[in-house]
């Protein structure tokens, strides 16, 4: 049996569901496979930014900058329970960049992407800002800038939900095996990890498989050999004790012309990344390096009183960018921006191939791909999904391009702790930011924890995983620890071995 569809898309990382999203909602009957966990490699990666790039500014990537800067907005406003407005701090030295320079930067920064609800950039003293406290006393100035701060992961759910809900199909633990012209269209060969072969015909496919489009355009019989390559660059993050008790981040400017960026994280950590190494190994082996632990340590130690060390990590990710070759040289000059291939056969059966992009500009780069294959499809729509919210955006009865997101996602929360009074408001404050207004139906019917089921450890019970293995294709441990969430920081190992034992029995393994 041969299933049809118009687009069959590539990989079920943010730009794969992005595109998946956009398209369904424009009339496209859509089959995305993914051949492990949606935001299974570099989207559950990433430093957990949509920002602008001060640091490409140097690049003169004006363009990528404004984009990114108008997308920031954009997308806080369409998942305010995803997104939120954050504030860096950059402390100033003399040994690197002049502070005229750094300002001028900032200045641009401010005022070329539309900024509209984050505020501009402040000029601080560290002896009179909590900021100062934890630095050390060679640095008497800084600069206060506006970005935002994304649950990655969750993004790439909450695109791939919103999909779903528009009639895409989306199929995980699926890896594509090869694809050939049939009669102008796509004949589409997968396996799932059971080892059931499926077949698909379709008018179009979306290559959006990441670190393997290489891989993937092998794959597809009768496509020309691409000039275009990607420069694979592992970034590695590492997690620590929370340094200090305030909200804001900071900005660290290293001697290697790197920047280290070091966040709040889940309350009672602290996020330091990333590097920039290139990578020739295995994609499934991707994990961080003794080197790498030691250079995050040591860059951050030169800015602040008491020095990191290796042994105050508490746990670390790696993931591989798909950065677009453009034969800079260097991994830290590499363009973030993305390139579009297509290849068709007498202008029938195309294959778009995405080289390139960032976590920033997926919605735009969705756009772009469309705009690509709309001379092979016929759309019953032009782009929406700029001002509709994603599954969980909707908080609040106000349009999501009228709303302030930060004020809607305080008094959704408020509320919700209103309606739940028997349950923790830690908890729910916790739900609210990962589930926005979808958190209603996982506690459908709960009055009190003893409602929950089984408790895992931490905050977690049968009630959640349940959710998640029913509403956003988690199947296993890993899926719901530290993807759909990341309370295996909070889960003992034996705690979390009975997560992934129940997920296992519940699914029959």
């Amino acid at each position: 049996m041969i299933t049809e569809c118009d687009v069959f898309i590539i990989g079920g990382g943010i730009n794969g569901t992005g595109i998946a999203r956009d398209a369904s909602g424009r009339g496209q009957k859509v089959v995305l496979v993914e051949k492990s966990d949606l935001a299974g490699a570099t989207s559950s990666a990433s430093t957990k930014l949509i920002h602008g790039g001060l640091r490409y500014l140097e690049h003169y990537e004006f363009g990528l900058v404004r984009e990114s800067l108008q997308e920031r907005e954009r997308l806080w406003s369409i998942a305010p329970h995803l997104i939120s407005a954050m504030r860096f701090v950059l402390p100033h030295h003399s040994e690197l960049r002049p502070a005229w320079l750094v300002r001028l930067g900032l200045f641009l920064y401010d005022h070329i992407g539309g900024r509209k609800r984050l505020p501009a950039t402040q000029t601080l003293s560290m002896a009179s800002h909590s900021t100062g406290e934890i630095l050390q006393t060679r640095f008497k100035k800084a600069f206060e800038y506006s970005d935002c701060w994304v649950d990655d992961a969750r993004l790439v759910v909450a695109n791939a939900m919103s999909a779903s809900e528009l009639g895409t199909k989306i199929l995980t633990r699926t890896e594509f095996k090869e694809a050939s012209r049939v009669n102008g269209c796509w004949l589409i060969k997968t396996r799932d990890e059971n080892g059931v072969e499926q077949s698909f015909e379709a008018k179009a496919i979306v290559n959006a498989a990441g670190a393997w489009v290489k891989p993937i355009l092998a794959s597809c019989n009768s496509v020309k050999v691409s000039k275009s390559t990607t420069l694979l660059v592992k970034g590695s993050h590492i997690v620590v004790p929370k340094l200090y008790d305030h909200g804001y981040s900071y900005t660290f400017q290293s001697g290697d012309g790197r920047v280290i960026f070091v966040i709040p994280y889940e309350d009672d950590f602290t996020l330091i990344g990333t590097t920039d190494q290139p990578y020739e190994e295995d994609l499934s082996e991707v994990s961080i390096s003794d080197e790498e632990a030691t250079y995050l340590c040591q860059q951050v130690s030169g800015y602040v009183k008491k020095p990191l060390r290796p042994e105050d990590v508490v746990w670390s990710y790696s993931g591989v960018r798909p950065l677009y070759n453009d034969g800079s040289g260097k991994t830290a000059e590499a363009t973030r921006d993305y390139v579009l291939e297509v290849d068709a056969l007498d202008n029938k059966a195309p294959i778009l191939t995405i080289f390139g992009g960032k976590i920033t500009t997926y919605r735009r780069l969705a756009e772009d791909v469309l705009k690509k294959l709309e001379p092979h499809l016929d759309y019953s729509r032009g782009a929406w999904t700029a001002t509709e919210a994603l599954a969980g955006g909707n908080i609040s009865n106000d349009s999501p391009s009228t709303i302030d997101p930060a004020d809607a996602m305080q008094r959704f929360a408020k509320n919700l702790i209103t309606t739940y009074p028997g349950l923790q408001a830690s908890m729910l404050k916790r739900l609210a930011l990962s589930y926005g207004n979808r958190v209603h139906t996982l506690l459908s019917g709960v009055s009190t924890s003893d409602d929950l089921g089984l408790h895992f450890g931490a905050d977690l019970y049968e009630r959640e995983v349940q959710y998640l293995m029913k509403q956003e294709w988690a199947k296993s441990g890993d899926d719901i620890l530290w993807r759909r969430s990341k309370l295996g920081l909070r889960l003992t190992p034996q705690q979390r071995g009975s997560v992934s034992q129940y997920v296992r029995n519940e699914l029959g393994y």
